[in-house]
């Protein structure tokens, strides 16, 4: 595919090359040391407090807890502004988008409710969706100028993370919901300690003034942090070791914040006051030991103030910040103390991305230059795990141990264990989204997915989309949410669902019971640079993570509608089209334009596609051949991983 210069193009990016490797990086380290304030009693290990005079209580999922319910009003006042100044600047033709909003901000089932959700994938989704969340973020230099879409981001009430869009979400979140921008400066002027991926996580931090932590002390750190926990008399697992290395590249706190809780963020006056949106992420119920996670696990998601699940499988919620107390059918009884701090923020983000577990499992495998002393503390520590348990987050005590006995799976268990969200396919985090009690209206869903196969792989297909519509039919697991009809993977490869944003659900006529969001689906292609690099890589230069970050941003802006100049006016348009249904108003001629182009109009072509995928680069690729100065040990997986990774059964679920 043709298109304009590399140089002409940059002119106009609001991006690294043009503006987003600005000169305020002191203002960029000083957001980024605005954190999330820790509040476990006791470091890493859960520690008894005492109970609340109100004791910690499971609720049902039938309605939104009272925390978000309160907390609702605050952003959707805030969204309501962001909102109006979005659709005011992208000027939607025969829409007075400001009479509109002036007219009805009070009413919120007259303004949109927007979702964003970000898809697993490894580092390959955190830096795609950084570039997609940087073009919605206003915060972003350029973002708000014409043929940009920066403030969709302040307009949301919603952003969702599975896996790697976990890392992105759980990453900005609780560095007091900083923007990737602010990362991208900082760690550009080694300011900052975030996003430094040229220190792999199997080798950490350089040791130097942000984190003095390296070598053998980094692994030790590890080991013996994880040691409180399970000294303390908690069960561990690997995913706490994995969280931990995690910790150390995506939050910018002394030693990885071993006293961050995920629950911290109910706390955060960024987040408190509406200032931000809601970061939710999302986990799979699986017992030890099962090989296949089908469409009808519990999947289980992890907001401020609650871990839990809306299937009717477990149907209920409990107090995050009190999950590791003895419950018993629904309750703390009186006779048991109140457990804080075993919803460490980094075990959170981990959880959501445990299958990465098996390449500290297989560290021999990852590559032969790995320092023998690390190998042997790693081995010293996975020798105490059986291999039924090993690849799980182990969060014993199961806090719904008693809780809907004849439906919940692990209601007579005392073990409760998650992996990684996207083991069932639905690789990106659409059911916290598409639940009738939050009234989304458009959901934005961003796929890093890696779906394809040599010779172009690991990009995506719609493989989540349909798994996703797959689940809605089973009308026993829906629990009254909907979901709106999507095509096979080779009909979103024949006829390019997967190369461009696509609409699905535009009609709310076509829906009987409840109305789900429109879903705007958003694959990863490559405009100006191949960000479809393999999951197994774990170190990446700082200019390969800018270009993927920059290639996300043109993937979100259409190019900054380079490729459709209308493009800002058929997102508004996505985004007031549910409300214009409600409303039963009439649609600007623009949106219908729009609709005809991006909806998907229900034809299928389900034939295998004649050739392999493989698509061209849109833009002159951009030359991020900067080589790092830092060694890249376990940088990337030898090839003996993926015949090792087939014996677990997993090669194919680790598509994403």
């Amino acid at each position: 595919m043709g298109g304009p210069s590399i140089t002409s193009l940059l002119l106009n990016l609001g991006l690294f090359s043009a503006g987003l490797a600005f000169d305020e990086s002191r203002e960029a380290l000083a957001s980024l040391e605005k954190r999330v304030v820790p509040d476990a009693p006791n470091g890493y290990a859960p520690a008894p407090v005492t109970c609340p005079s109100t004791r910690p209580t499971i609720r049902a999922a039938g309605k939104l807890s009272s925390e978000e319910t309160a907390w609702l009003q605050k952003r959707r006042t805030a969204t309501t502004q962001a909102l109006r100044e979005f659709l005011t600047r992208i000027n939607i033709a025969g829409f007075d988008a400001g009479a509109y909003i002036d007219k009805n901000g009070n009413d919120v089932s007259l303004i949109p409710n927007i979702g964003i959700a970000c898809s697993g994938g490894g580092y390959r989704a955190l830096m795609n969706g950084a570039g997609v969340l940087s073009a919605f973020d206003s915060r972003t230099s350029n973002s708000t100028s014409p043929g940009h879409i920066g403030g969709l981001l302040q307009s949301s009430t919603y952003l969702a993370g599975l896996s790697g869009g976990g890392w992105l979400v759980g990453s900005l979140s609780l560095n007091n919901f900083t923007s990737v921008q602010a990362i991208v400066n900082s760690t550009q002027n080694q300011l900052g300690s975030l996003w430094q991926f040229e220190d792999s996580i199997f080798v950490g931090p350089d040791g130097g003034v942000n984190e003095p932590i390296s070598g053998t002390s980094y692994y030790e750190n590890l080991i013996s942090t994880v040691d409180s926990k399970s000294d303390a008399g908690f069960n561990t697992s690997i995913t706490d070791l994995w969280g931990r290395a995690l910790a150390f590249q995506l939050m910018d706190y002394p030693q990885g914040g071993l006293d961050v809780t995920w629950s911290s963020l109910s706390d955060d006056p960024t987040f408190t006051s509406g200032s931000a949106p809601m970061p939710i992420l999302v986990a799979d119920g699986r017992a030890p030991g099962e090989d296949i996670v089908s469409l009808n696990t519990t999947v289980f998601e992890f907001n401020p103030w609650e871990m839990g699940s809306w299937d009717p499988t477990v149907f209920g919620f409990a107090p995050l910040r009190y999950v590791g107390s003895n419950f018993s059918g629904g309750a703390v009884p009186d006779n048991q103390k109140c457990i804080r701090g075993f919803d460490n923020a980094a075990f959170v983000m981990g959880t959501s991305s445990s299958l990465f577990n098996q390449f500290l499992l297989n560290i021999d495998a990852i590559t032969a230059t790995i320092p023998k002393v690390l190998d042997s503390i790693v081995e010293k520590f996975l020798n105490g795990l059986s291999g039924a348990e090993n690849d799980i987050a182990d969060w014993t005590p199961n806090p719904f141990f008693g809780w809907n006995n004849k439906t919940n799976p692990s209601a007579q268990s005392n073990r409760l264990t998650l992996v990684d969200g996207g083991e069932d396919l639905q690789n990106i985090p659409l059911q916290p989204l598409i639940q009738p009690e939050r009234n989304v209206d458009v959901v934005f869903a961003v796929d890093s997915s890696a779906d394809t196969l040599a010779p172009s792989a690991n990009w995506p297909n719609g493989t989540a989309m349909v798994a996703t519509y797959a689940r809605s039919l089973e009308t026993y697991l829906s629990n009254g949410t909907n979901f709106p009809s999507v095509p096979d993977q080779n009909t979103f490869v024949n006829l390019g669902l997967n190369t461009r944003p696509t609409f699905f659900g535009c009609d709310a006529a076509n829906f009987t019971g409840t109305i789900p969001p429109l879903v705007v689906y958003i694959p990863n292609y490559p405009y100006v640079f191949n960000s479809n690099v393999s999951t197994y890589t774990f170190s990446y230069n700082i200019s390969d993570r800018d270009a993927i970050i920059e290639n996300g941003y043109l993937v979100a802006t259409r190019g900054n509608s380079t490729l459709d100049s209308q493009w800002p006016q058929c997102v508004g348009c996505a985004i007031m089209s549910r409300t214009w249904a409600r409303a039963k108003a009439t649609v600007p001629d623009v949106c219908n334009q729009c609709f005809t182009r991006y909806c998907w109009n229900g034809t299928r072509a389900s034939q295998t596609p004649a050739e392999p995928y493989d698509p061209t680069s849109v833009f002159t690729q951009l030359n991020a051949t900067a080589t790092s100065t830092k060694k890249n040990i376990g940088a990337t997986l030898a090839p003996s991983i993926l015949s090792l990774l087939a014996s677990f059964g997993l090669a194919a679920i680790f598509a994403f």
